[in-house]
């Protein structure tokens, strides 16, 4: 596993030499950058630089305590935009899971160019998408922050294992960190309850608009962001690749770590160099 280094406010994680083509790579909820452990030295080993920043709030980096709504959607792009500015990677290769399809794809879109192909996974970028249960209660005041506060260790432990069948327990620990206090499990809500899908509508047609190489990878069993979603991708981003892991959940990186590098690294190498 790559060392901890701070950048744009945010830790992360590097594999890779510092003048390699750059694959950045964002996480979704509730993970870090770990979720990124098994990807990061296979890249690594292909020729790429991996750089992988934990959220604020979430794995290693702080929570953004300043202004209103610092654990916003809208807030998490920005720090992801400091994270990239910071580094000066040059064009990425941008790889992204759960809420980092949105976070990631409001920073690639907002910047033509800073990217030369995309990797999409388990997330959505659609307007007229709805929430699904889980979501639906950290949205809703009261119901929300008493979920928040019920979380303990065992809970959580049970809860992961629960929606992946490969979640280890250092993964584990690992994520539970986003749960340390209550400055990160209320930004949990904030980052959901600023989830309306219609800010969206701006953006439709705007990824197929990058015009770059597509990788969409998905768990044939997600129940949070379900198949359709994958094909939908397919369908909008022309020329791109849908690898559909069969008995693989929502944490499909987790579940098929193996699998999903294999087809990360094969795509770059095929369509990137």
């Amino acid at each position: 596993m790559s060392a901890i280094a701070q950048a744009g406010g945010l830790a992360y994680r590097e594999a890779g030499e510092s003048g390699a083509p750059a694959v950045l790579l964002v996480h979704g909820y509730p993970e870090s950058s770990y979720m990124w452990h098994r990807a990061l030295p296979a890249l690594a080993a292909a020729g790429w630089r991996a750089l992988a920043p934990d959220l604020a709030g979430y794995g290693d980096s702080e929570p953004d305590r300043g202004g209103v709504g610092p654990g916003s959607w809208e807030r998490h792009v920005q720090a992801l935009e400091r994270f990239v500015e910071e580094l000066q990677p040059g064009p990425v290769v941008l790889v992204t899971h759960d809420w980092g399809v949105p976070i990631g794809l409001k920073w690639a879109c907002d910047h033509p160019g800073a990217t030369n192909a995309l990797v999409i996974s388990d997330g959505g970028f659609f307007a007229d998408r709805r929430w699904h249960d889980l979501a639906n209660v950290m949205r809703t005041p009261g119901e929300g922050e008493r979920l928040m506060s019920s979380y303990t260790r065992e809970g959580f432990d049970a809860m992961m294992h629960a929606v992946s069948s490969g979640m280890s327990e250092q993964a584990i620990a690992e994520y539970w960190k986003a749960f340390a206090d209550d400055t990160r499990r209320l930004a949990h809500l904030e980052l959901y309850r600023s989830g309306e899908f219609d800010k969206l509508i701006p953006y439709e047609g705007r990824v197929a608009a990058l015009d770059v190489p597509a990788l969409i990878v998905w768990g044939a069993e997600d129940r949070f962001a379900g198949v359709r979603m994958a094909e939908r991708f397919h369908e909008e981003l022309p020329g791109s690749e849908l690898v559909i892991l069969d008995g693989a959940g929502h944490f499909v990186w987790e579940d098929e770590p193996e699998r999903t590098t294999a087809a990360l690294v094969d795509f770059l190498a095929r369509r990137v160099r």
